[in-house]
Formats: C-alpha cells, sequence, structure tokens
C-alpha cells in the first residue's frame, strides 16, 4: 500500500510503498476513503524538516534538552546514533480521515466489515491506504454524512474541546484570533452554541469566510473595526471568551487578548502560538488562561487510546470519542457546515505534489482533501511464597536446524523499535556473513524504514509467513515486553534460533508456556538480550578479580531515573512493573560475576514501590544487593557496581572505568582501566558476534537455558517478595 512520509533530516517528502499495516485485537482495519490535510499543524512539521540542523535545534528546545541529559547518560556516540537514526527516517503524516472498516479486531463489536467510520489520531489516522486504528479513536459515520465532510472529524473534535474549555454561555460575545482551519470551526461551533462571535485573521478571504459561515464581525487585528464591533456587541465591557486559534512567534495575539477581555474573561489557547503574557494587562484583569489538549480527555494516555479503556461517563462526559461522534453528530444535522471550507480535493497519488503546493504558497486553502481510490474489494472479518525456577526438559527433536557452513545466517526481526535500531541492528548490518532478511512490524511504516536503513530484503507485518520461512535461520523478537513470551514460543516451535530481548517472560505461566515449547520441539536455542556479561571492560575486570576462595558481596546502584509520561513501560497492566522488564540485566550480570544461580530473593520498596532493594542469596553463602531507583539526580551514573571478596574490591563505573584493588604478597596493588573507551560498550556486538557464531556452526548458545530460566524466574520473584514482605525461596520444579 502507499502512505504519505517525510524525513525530517532531509525535509524530503514523498509517497512510499509500504506493508499493509495487522489488524490487532481492539481495533479496526480501515480503507481510506478521503484524508483531511491540516494547514497549520501539518505545514508546521512540513517547514520545520527543511530547516538546518540548527533551525531543527532552536524550533524543538525541549528535544534539545533530551539529547543533552542522553550524552550525560551514554554518551556522545551512542546519544549521536539514536538521534541520526530518528532523524534519519520516515515519519507519517496525517490525523483526521474517513474510511471503510475493512477488518475488526477481536474485542470489537460495536462496528462491523463495511461501516464507514471517522478516525482520529497522528499515529493512527494517516495519509494511508489502509490503517489499523485503536478501539477509542474511531467513531460510525451517520446515516447521510458524505465521507469527505465526516474526514473532519478529528479537526472537529479539537474545535469542539477548545469551546469547551472556553465554558460558553447562551448570550455571550467571543473572540476568536486565527481563522484557519480550526478557527473557522470554532467560530460555528460557537454560533451554534447561541454566541456572538467577532473573528480576527490578516487573510480578508478568511474573514468573509467566517462572516458567511456565522461570525458576527471579522477583521485585520490592527483594524479599529474589530475594536469597535466588541465595543458594540458588549456594551464596552469586553468580550466573555477569547480563544487563540493562530500560530506563529507574533505576541500580538495575546496582548490582543488582554486588551479586548473583559474583566475575568478565559482566554483559551488552541493553536500553537507564542504565549509571552503582558503580566500587567493579565494581572489587572484577573484573566483565566486555559490550554485545550487536543481531541479531549483521553488524548496521550495510552491506556485510553491504545488499550480502550474508557473514562466512565459519569467522571468525563465529552472524552474524545465522544467529542468526535458529536462533532459527526452536528455535521449529519447541519448545524456545522464544513463543506465551504474545502479549498481543493487532490488524487490521494499527487500527495507530495499538493503539500509542496501548499508550502510554496502556490495553493491557497482553508482545507485540503486526499481522495483515495475506490475500494475493489471487500475483506472478511478477522478472527511469595516459594517461586519454582522451572526445569528445562528438552525433547527429541533435533535442537540445531541444519544448515550449511557457507551459506550467510539468514535473520529476521520482529519488531524494529528505538531499541532495535539503535542498539542491534548497527551491529548486525556490517557484520560479514549476516544477511538481514526480513523485518515484521504491526505498523507498516516502522518496517519500511527499517528496510530501507538496514538492507532488510524484505518488509512485512505477517508474521506467519516469516515463521514458515525454512530458509530463515533466526529471529529476533523485539517487541513489547507483553508479546516475548508468545513470540518466542511460536518461533522455537517454528524451529528458529530465537534472540528475545529481556524479559523472556512476565508471569511465571509464560515462562512455562516458553519451556513446554521447548519440550515439545526439543529446539533450545534461546538467547535473552542481558548484554552486559558481554561487556568487554566487564570482561576484562572480572578476569583481573580472578578465582574467588570465599563468599561475595556485590552491590550495584542503578539510577533508573524517572519515565517521561506516555511511556508504554508505565502501563503496567498489560506490560509488567518496570524492574520485571529490565531487572533481569542486573541480575544476570550479578550472577555471571558471582558464577552461580541465586537461590533465595528479598526485595523492599519505598512507599508508592518507586525504589527497590533487591537481595539475592547464592549457594555458597554470596549476596548481591540490587538498588534499582528512580528518585536519583539524573547526573549521577546509571549503573555503579562494587565486588568485594578474598581482599579484593573491583569498582565498575557505568561502563567507562573500572578499577580493582587487592593486598597481596607484595604489597598492596591497584589496577584502573587504561583508558576511557570511545563510549559506554554494555557488550551488544559482542553478545550478538557470540550468537551469530552460535547459529552459524551449531554451537552452543552464549548462554545456557537454564541460566536464563534462573534470571527469569528470580526476576519474577521480586514481585512476589514486594507483596508477601518475605524472601521467597528459588526452589527447582521437578
Amino acid at each position: 500500500m502507499k502512505q504519505v512520509v517525510q524525513n525530517y533530516k532531509s525535509g524530503e517528502l514523498t509517497l512510499l510503498d509500504v506493508p499493509v499495516p495487522g489488524c490487532k485485537p481492539d481495533g479496526v482495519l480501515v480503507r481510506s476513503a478521503y484524508s483531511l490535510i491540516s494547514t497549520g499543524t501539518e505545514l508546521m512539521k512540513v517547514s520545520e524538516a527543511g530547516m538546518s540542523m540548527l533551525g531543527k535545534a532552536r524550533s524543538r528546545p525541549d528535544q534539545v534538552a533530551k539529547v543533552v541529559q542522553s550524552v550525560a547518560t551514554n554518551g556522545v556516540p551512542a546519544t549521536y546514533r539514536k538521534v541520526m537514526g530518528k532523524l534519519d527516517s520516515y515519519t507519517p503524516l496525517g490525523y483526521s480521515l474517513c474510511g471503510v472498516v475493512e477488518q475488526v479486531g477481536s474485542g470489537i463489536d460495536d462496528v462491523k466489515v463495511g461501516d464507514l467510520v471517522a478516525c482520529a489520531g497522528n499515529e493512527h489516522a494517516l495519509h494511508a491506504e489502509l490503517n489499523w486504528v485503536p478501539k477509542n479513536l474511531y467513531a460510525r459515520v451517520p446515516d447521510g454524512l458524505a465521507p469527505r465532510h465526516a474526514a473532519f472529524g478529528t479537526v472537529g473534535s479539537i474545535a469542539m474541546q477548545g469551546v469547551r474549555q472556553g465554558e460558553s454561555r447562551l448570550g455571550e460575545v467571543a473572540l476568536v484570533i486565527g481563522l484557519g482551519l480550526i478557527g473557522q470551526l470554532v467560530v460555528q461551533l460557537l454560533a451554534a452554541s447561541g454566541v456572538r462571535v467577532v473573528g480576527v485573521d490578516p487573510d480578508p478571504a478568511r474573514c468573509e469566510l467566517a462572516e458567511r459561515l456565522g461570525a458576527a464581525a471579522c477583521g485585520d487585528p490592527a483594524s479599529a473595526a474589530v475594536e469597535a464591533a466588541v465595543a458594540e456587541l458588549t456594551g464596552g465591557h469586553g468580550v466573555d471568551q477569547v480563544y487563540l486559534a493562530a500560530g506563529g512567534g507574533s505576541n500580538q495575539p495575546v496582548e490582543l487578548a488582554a486588551r479586548l477581555c473583559r474583566d475575568r474573561g478565559r482566554v483559551v489557547d488552541i493553536g500553537k502560538c507564542r504565549l509571552d503574557l503582558p503580566w500587567n494587562a493579565y494581572y489587572e484583569k484577573e484573566l483565566d488562561v486555559r490550554f485545550s489538549r487536543s481531541y479531549g480527555p483521553g488524548r496521550y494516555d495510552p491506556e485510553y487510546e491504545l488499550e480502550g479503556r474508557d473514562y466512565p461517563i459519569g467522571y468525563v462526559r465529552w472524552t474524545e470519542r465522544r467529542n468526535l461522534a458529536c462533532f459527526l453528530d452536528l455535521l449529519a444535522r447541519g448545524s456545522v457546515d464544513v463543506e465551504p471550507l474545502v479549498s481543493h480535493i487532490a488524487d490521494f497519488d499527487d500527495a507530495v505534489e499538493t503539500y509542496q503546493r501548499l508550502k510554496d504558497g502556490g495553493l491557497k486553502a482553508v482545507a485540503v482533501l486526499f481522495r483515495y481510490p475506490e475500494q475493489k474489494e471487500e475483506a472478511g472479518e478477522a478472527e511469595a511464597p516459594a517461586v519454582a525456577v522451572p526445569a528445562v526438559r528438552r525433547g527429541g527433536g533435533a535442537s540445531t536446524p541444519a544448515r550449511s557452513a557457507k551459506a550467510p545466517v539468514r535473520l529476521a526481526f520482529v519488531g524494529a523499535g528505538n531499541y532495535a535500531t539503535s542498539m542491534l541492528l548497527p551491529h548486525l548490518a556490517q557484520r560479514d556473513g549476516v544477511e538481514l532478511s526480513t523485518v515484521v512490524t504491526t505498523t507498516a511504516l516502522s518496517a519500511a524504514n527499517a528496510q530501507r536503513k538496514f538492507g532488510f530484503a524484505e518488509a512485512t507485518t505477517d508474521l506467519d509467513a516469516v515463521l514458515g520461512d525454512r530458509s530463515i535461520d533466526a529471529v529476533f523478537v523485539v517487541t513489547r515486553h507483553s508479546s516475548h513470551a508468545e513470540l518466542t514460543r511460536r518461533a522455537l516451535l517454528a524451529g528458529k534460533t530465537v534472540f528475545v530481548e529481556k524479559p523472556l517472560a512476565l508471569t511465571e505461566d509464560e515462562l512455562a508456556g516458553v519451556l513446554a515449547a521447548v519440550e515439545e520441539s526439543g529446539n533450545d536455542r534461546i538467547q535473552v538480550g542481558f548484554n552486559r556479561r558481554f561487556a568487554p571492560l566487564l570482561q576484562e575486570a572480572r578476569k583481573r578479580f580472578g578465582a574467588r576462595t570465599g563468599p561475595a558481596s556485590l552491590r550495584y546502584l542503578v539510577n533508573a531515573g524517572r519515565l517521561q509520561h506516555g511511556s508504554w513501560y508505565l502501563q503496567q497492566g498489560t506490560e509488567g512493573s518496570r524492574f520485571a522488564g529490565e531487572g533481569g540485566h542486573f541480575i544476570d550480570t550479578a550472577s555471571w560475576l558471582l558464577e552461580a544461580d541465586p537461590v533465595s530473593v528479598y526485595a523492599v520498596a519505598t512507599s508508592g514501590n518507586e525504589d527497590l532493594q533487591v537481595v539475592l542469596h547464592y549457594p555458597d553463602g554470596s549476596t548481591a544487593t540490587i538498588s534499582y531507583v528512580t528518585t536519583g539526580a539524573p547526573s549521577f551514573p546509571k549503573e555503579t557496581l562494587d565486588l568485594v571478596a578474598d581482599g579484593k574490591v573491583l569498582r565498575l563505573d557505568d561502563f567507562v572505568r573500572a578499577s580493582l584493588y587487592s593486598d597481596g604478597t607484595v604489597g598492596r596493588k591497584r589496577w584502573v582501566s587504561s583508558r576511557l573507551p570511545k563510549a559506554r560498550d554494555k557488550g551488544q556486538s559482542a553478545e550478538l558476534a557470540a550468537f551469530v557464531k552460535a547459529v552459524r556452526t551449531g554451537g552452543p548458545m552464549p548462554v545456557p537455558l537454564e541460566s536464563l530460566v534462573a534470571t527469569t524466574a528470580a526476576t519474577l520473584a521480586v514481585q512476589a517478595g514486594l507483596a508477601g514482605g518475605v524472601p521467597v525461596t528459588l526452589a527447582e520444579a521437578r
């Protein structure tokens, strides 16, 4: 299928062939009929992409701050790769469309194949022939409403949420500053609510259009006619509300709002404009400044948008989806008219040319629609305590798939997110004897980006086809945590060698399912992405520490930091706790250094479970304490480790520097890593080299399966320990 994309680094716009997105549960696959270009938001993004790197940095200071923090945590080379990887990728455009349901995922019962729906979301209602849309981001189109009008549903919801924030009442007077697409819709919604409206815009044509659609008067912001109209309509008191629907870097809109608003009036920011509030003017009138967050309550909440968890109507009357449905109803009943806003309808094949004309000013427009080819065919519906460390039982099948020693190792990737594209694929793409065969994702564009950047032979959303391809030697599972165990199980049963990013499993049942697949298939070729044991600096440090004669004490401080709002790591209901997701890294490192698997786990947490203390006991009496904290200073190193035994102390500072202190027969000795490495090497390259070698030769996997299982069981035991408040014994199941 085709999709409009842009490379943010070069500014290139193109109509790209990408795989058809999969139809996941709790959502529908929609074939687009019309999609709407947001001439404000989208053209701003297109313009930013054409800036120099310095210009991009100036336009997004929030992102620059994140880069600076990443440099402090991960070093310059790793940060550079990550940033360039994001910039030099195709990003989607679009967020408002109407289309026909082509496939229905499990859990959906409110629409059926063939229904017309309006869709929202800058990750789901894209300028593409097909989109997968989750439940709370679509609404059924009322009978009789034209598809091209229903395509305005998302921008209509944005305007509606702004009006709701203004709490307009019958008979009031409002000022709308900026009469672009959103401003024109705000004017109509206010007029339909019994509010008299004055519009402001420097474009006379837009002022005339707003007056035709219900505004009492409109004019240039510098015109005396605007102030005169406000004075006449309000008896000189000023307007009750001001809606800022303008963009740009001028501070004129907020200054005008203060001048024309009444005492204790309301100022609602809908667009993205400069907000340097003149303190005296806003203070003296005690103006109420409010922000309108996109389509309404639910926006940026992954549990609402992605998991379909609605807010109770008694507590949240107007959510994203209810706003969308309400706007469609107003359109169907004729209370709002969007036809006069349609400046141009372009065939989807002409998308790139249309954007260029808009950017260059050759096409003056309030709203532009893409029209898609008619549907050619219809698709059918889619269908505390003691924790046991599961024993590894291997079936009688061949555990090492036969392959030619001279043939390249053919790899498939399931998932192509940030970690895969920044920490794994760059190492594999340049490795001799490796062929990147297929990349599989549920979103079409991420697969296309990975194919372009790393040279995959194919990109698809069809996992079954990959698992059934006998020429593929190994499958990398680099998806969200909740899918790891099931994807690993399926790949093992298909006879593939599997590299699965941590964690291997989020529950004991998931872990048991993976091991049942090992027993059934006889295929035990698994590697979990516990890369730190492969870090060159840590390898050298352990070698210098030498063999132990007595028990050791290990302290591992992980300064994890707080997650950003909206991070999928926070979706504990589906993705497990944060420690369940990444704690295996640190348990594996401790066990490798102590050369044993833990026999018990004790875990305590601060209030709110933000900071954890995990104590592991080992068969020889050694202990490892992992302090996993989120409340530390971001400027402090992320990982520091001390290993103490036999009169020696090994110190590791964030994989940048290592030191060994010892008292020998000839006096005190101290070793410090000879030089700072070019970057924090946490072992990904060495781990991948060992994995590829095992696949090529059929030799043992880099880490025994028993160790992977023990680490996973210990990680799961942390949650049980927190719940029970007592040590959890790790006993091998028989």
